[in-house]
């Protein structure tokens, strides 16, 4: 596989939105060489900087990144591709403001796949199994075209963190209580209009 063809490859699933790629999205993107040039041909790509391996198994096109911040929630769903997964526990409750410490650099998300903890060079991501069915995970999050993974409502991340036995000390009850009664009549407004 010659560098230069690869780029174009690449840069064109990044005209497409993606640069996290699992090793078969790969596989797949590289197919008509043969698995030694191929392998031979990623390795190259990693040690000239081009592909980050983020965690075994999932590499990242660091020029096709989009610069949203996103980048955890990306390499995330490759990681469990497959599954439900959604940010929540102290991760969505920062973002619903209900902690005034935001956990940099750390995600923390359900997930119907294995629990675990990747390390990279963008941050930490930390997986918890859930066994909820897929109509209540999809009633108790949200969704935001513009972000990879779904979050939680308030509400949710709260059960959430108490169900798994997380230390709630960092949570601001008042807060969160006004968050969740903010949530919920905004929901109620947009079901009565929509």
């Amino acid at each position: 596989m010659r560098q230069n063809t690869a780029l174009r490859a690449l840069n064109a699933q990044a005209e497409q939105g993606r640069a996290v790629f699992a090793r078969r999205d790969l596989d797949r993107l590289f197919r008509a060489d043969g698995a030694r040039a191929r392998e031979a041909g990623i390795a190259r790509l990693v040690a000239a900087g081009w592909l980050v391996q983020a965690v075994r198994g999932v590499y990242v096109y660091p020029p096709g990144l989009p610069r949203d911040g996103y980048t955890l929630e990306r390499i995330a769903r490759t990681l469990r591709r497959g599954e439900y997964s959604y940010v929540s526990l102290e991760s969505a409750l920062s973002e619903w403001g209900a902690i005034s410490q935001a956990p940099l650099g750390h995600l923390t998300v359900m997930t119907t796949g294995r629990r675990g903890m990747f390390r990279t060079d963008w941050g930490t991501i930390e997986f918890t199994h859930t066994a909820r069915a897929v109509a209540d995970i999809l009633a108790s999050t949200v969704r935001d075209a513009h972000r990879p993974l779904r979050l939680a409502t308030p509400e949710a991340a709260w059960r959430d963190l108490k169900r798994v036995g997380r230390n709630r000390e960092l949570v601001d009850v008042e807060a969160l209580e006004a968050i969740v009664r903010e949530h919920r009549e905004a929901s109620d407004g947009a079901r009565a209009t929509g």
